[in-house]
């Protein structure tokens, strides 16, 4: 994920999915806070913030989930 994405992501609000494993129930969606070069901060609907590795799999929260493959 570049850094133009993630200010984009932000300025616009935009909700995205997380996909860290191949099941659906261990993803994180929610808002785009904050970023560093290794981390991202989310924030989801029950408004707690979650810190993330870069290294996850992001995509809008509206767009299809991409399968994983291990």
């Amino acid at each position: 994920m570049t850094e133009e994405q993630l200010d984009k992501y932000r300025l616009e609000g935009t909700k995205v999915r997380v996909v860290r494993d191949a099941l659906e129930m261990n993803d994180v969606v929610g808002f785009v806070v904050a970023w560093d070069d290794e981390s991202v901060l989310i924030r989801r609907p029950n408004r707690r913030v979650v810190k993330l590795k870069r290294d996850y799999v992001m995509v809008e929260a509206s767009a299809p989930r991409p399968t994983l493959e291990l």
